[in-house]
């Protein structure tokens, strides 16, 4: 259009000579090319969910030197409802927070879970992403993220291995990283490849769904056994994972932290799968006193020397780790028939509000 009128515009004054009309045109065109290459040049966000729909939460402690170019990355593809909930950092990091825009919490308690648990209760929107604030996770995979929600998936779950710096992550958190997922997928039944990662997308139905009362960094492994326990449809997908910055300290213990999260995912199978809980500690209670009466059947045939304190220890344990045996079977049971029921008044409650939606 803006072609053919500098051409018409030329012509009109009688006196460009058809040289000029060609000039006139090439440059118009060559305009308009410039124009339309810095338009492609220009990120187009293609948003899987409406923005105004998803609050992007962010917890936080002692992270002023990330958490402003994280709320403005995030801003700038659209999502303005940015929370931040902050541990009762001493360095400036809700001030700034406020600054660039976002919502800002102080958690009332203290730990990641407690926060999570408590900014939750604040919102209002109905998809949530939440990623932690020490820019190791990139704005730019939030649509990514938020791809499975509009698929109907209730919870997702950002792979951190699938694109993971050299640097982002020492050997032992690795390893350690690598063995949690492995014993939740042995214990849980479920493999979500990341139960660790911190980058969450999740609708808020779901979330309330989910018991939890972690207060630490095992909210996320709580989440985890919880959507396995709750049957909330999760999905995993690839994110990159970045070196946390040399100005940010890290708030997280591998040794303590680890050792936590892998009690508390034992401890979560006493409901989630009874069988794995009291049939781990049956089966040790069986193989010890099999080994004791082994030892006590040996010094009897070896040296004629019997051992009638230990063998009732055996025999004691033997009947004990049975007995729980017995009663994991039983309780897998029970929360088998358990979960079915849950399942069919869920599909009830899904269907009652499509009738009323379309009504």
């Amino acid at each position: 259009m803006d072609e053919h009128a500098g051409i018409e515009s030329a012509a009109s004054d009688g006196d460009a000579s058809p040289a000029d009309e060609n000039a006139d045109a090439d440059g118009d065109a060559n305009a308009a090319r410039d124009d339309a290459n810095e338009e492609s040049d220009s990120p187009t966000i293609d948003h899987p969910l409406p923005p105004e729909q998803v609050c992007i939460l962010l917890p936080t402690l002692e992270e002023a030197a990330t958490i402003g170019e994280i709320v403005d990355r995030f801003r700038e593809r659209g999502y303005e409802n940015v929370l931040v909930v902050d541990g009762d950092s001493n360095d400036g990091t809700r001030d700034i927070a406020r600054e660039r825009g976002a919502r800002v919490l102080t958690q009332s308690g203290s730990g990641k879970g407690q926060a999570v648990r408590e900014a939750v209760e604040y919102i209002d929107a109905r998809y949530v992403l939440m990623l932690d604030g020490d820019g190791t996770y990139d704005p730019a995979d939030a649509e990514t993220m938020l791809e499975p929600l509009a698929q109907g998936y209730e919870h997702v779950i950002g792979n951190r291995f699938a694109d993971m710096d050299d640097d982002a992550m020492k050997r032992l958190n690795g390893f350690g990283n690598r063995m949690i997922n492995g014993a939740f997928g042995f214990i849980h039944g479920a493999h979500y490849e990341d139960i660790l990662s911190g980058y969450r997308a999740f609708t808020r139905d779901s979330f309330e769904r989910l018991l939890l009362d972690s207060d630490g960094f095992t909210i996320e492994t709580e989440l985890a056994v919880e959507c396995v326990r709750h049957g909330v449809e999760t999905a995993v997908v690839p994110v990159s994972y970045r070196a946390r910055p040399d100005e940010s300290e890290t708030n997280l213990h591998p040794v303590w932290d680890g050792g936590t999260i892998i009690l508390t995912l034992y401890s979560l199978a006493k409901t989630n799968n009874p069988l794995f809980y009291f049939g781990s500690v049956g089966a040790a209670s069986v193989i010890s006193g099999i080994a004791l009466a082994g030892y006590v059947l040996w010094r009897w045939i070896q040296f004629n020397t019997g051992h009638e304190i230990l063998a009732l220890v055996s025999a004691a344990a033997i009947l004990l780790g049975v007995q729980l045996l017995m009663f994991g079977v039983l309780s897998d049971m029970i929360v088998t028939l358990h979960r079915e029921q849950r399942r069919r008044l869920e599909q009830v409650r899904l269907e009652s509000r499509r009738d009323r939606d379309d009504r």
